[in-house]
């Protein structure tokens, strides 16, 4: 029997999306870049769990930004500075054990990453050169997004039926689980568990014990 597919999330468990996004928001507008992503952030993820139909996650990131300019009372385009922070996204850093501990995981198993973004946003990421592409499941190759079930079964189904997805953020560890997935929490600095959803049987300080507990 093959191995299953072992997918990690993309900018929770493997890029340090804040770090990143705050500097890129910073200066980009001259503002406060943590609260403003903080809420574009939060803007974001809400239009991608409502948004009835698949569009592109560059869509949803301007229609979070203009929505964030506008609470703030910052006057400046939109759609242009979305095409600037998705551009700035190749200077996220990754997490300290990344740029080591995905190869020698990927050394023993079949490694991808399941994530909400277009496939030009990941393919400028850090991660990108450390991944097989096949093995790269986005929103965009999907056509769903986190935390709705089908982004998840038909990653599954993408995989051959057998997947662990390594996740980090609340909805995407509460999705994983309600949609049947077996998980394994990374533990990042910043992020909870979901105080109401299910609780996964396996954590992780970094990637290294992620292989031991898949081993």
């Amino acid at each position: 029997m093959a191995p299953p597919l072992v997918t990690v999330d993309l900018f929770s468990a493997l890029v340090d999306s804040r770090a990143g996004g705050a500097a890129a928001l910073a200066r980009i507008t001259g503002a406060d870049g943590g609260a403003l992503y903080d809420r574009w952030d939060a803007l974001n993820k809400a239009s991608q769990r409502d948004e009835p139909v698949w569009v592109p996650f560059a869509e949803h990131c301007r229609r979070a930004l203009a929505a964030a300019y506008a609470e703030a009372g910052i006057g400046r385009h939109a759609a242009a500075d979305t095409a600037e922070l998705l551009a700035s996204v190749g200077d996220w850093p990754l997490w300290p054990d990344v740029a080591a501990g995905l190869p020698a995981l990927a050394e023993r198993y079949r490694v991808g990453v399941l994530s909400n973004v277009d496939d030009a946003v990941f393919a400028r990421t850090r991660v990108a050169p450390l991944v097989d592409d096949s093995a790269v499941l986005t929103s965009e190759r999907l056509r769903a997004y986190k935390p709705a079930p089908e982004l998840y079964l038909r990653a599954r189904e993408r995989a051959g039926g057998r997947l662990v997805h390594v996740a980090t953020s609340a909805r995407d560890v509460r999705g994983a689980l309600e949609a049947g997935l077996d998980v394994v929490r990374l533990r990042r600095p910043g992020h909870r568990l979901d105080p109401h959803g299910p609780v996964p049987a396996h954590e992780a300080a970094d990637l290294a014990e992620v292989a031991e507990l898949l081993g």
